[in-house]
C-alpha cells in the first residue's frame, strides 16, 4: 500500500512540475509586453509614442460625461459599451495603431480585447486617465 501511495505521489509531483513549467513559459512570453493579442504600456510610454508620431488613433472608452470633464487632447470618444458595435464602422483601418485609455485601466483592457477579437492588429492599452500625468483638456 505504501509503495502505491509513493508511486501516486511521484506521478502527481511530476505532473505538477510539467504543468508549472508549461504555464511559466507562456507567462514569460507575455509578461509586461503583450496581453492576449494587444500590448499594454505605461502612460509615459504612450506619451512618448504620441510625441514621436501622429500615426495613431487615440481612443477614450469612458462615458461622454467623463470625456467632457477631462480627456487627452485629440482623443476620440467611443464608450466601452459601444466599442463592439461601432468599431468597424468608425475605425475602418484594422492595421492602424490604436492607443486606448479609460478611467482606471480595466475598460481599456476590455476594449483592447474586443478590438483584437474583431481583427485589429496594433492595439495598445495604456491604462487610465487617473494615472495620466500630462496635459488634458475639457469639453468636446
Amino acid at each position: 500500500m505504501a509503495i502505491k501511495l509513493w508511486g501516486l505521489f511521484g506521478f502527481l509531483a511530476g505532473l505538477l512540475c510539467f504543468m508549472c513549467s508549461c504555464s511559466s513559459s507562456s507567462v514569460r512570453a507575455n509578461s509586461g509586453v503583450k496581453s492576449p493579442g494587444y500590448q499594454t504600456i505605461t502612460a509615459e510610454a504612450a506619451y512618448k509614442m504620441m510625441k514621436e508620431s501622429n500615426d495613431y488613433i487615440l481612443l477614450d472608452v469612458r462615458t461622454e460625461h467623463e470625456f467632457k470633464e477631462k480627456h487627452i487632447d485629440g482623443a476620440i470618444l467611443m464608450p466601452f459599451y459601444d466599442v463592439k458595435n461601432r468599431a468597424e464602422a468608425e475605425l475602418t483601418d484594422k492595421n492602424a495603431k490604436i492607443l486606448i485609455y479609460c478611467r482606471g485601466g480595466a475598460m481599456s483592457a476590455g476594449a483592447a480585447k474586443t478590438l483584437v477579437d474583431k481583427g485589429y492588429t496594433q492595439v495598445i492599452s495604456f491604462g487610465g486617465i487617473q494615472t495620466w500625468p500630462y496635459e488634458t483638456v475639457s469639453g468636446n
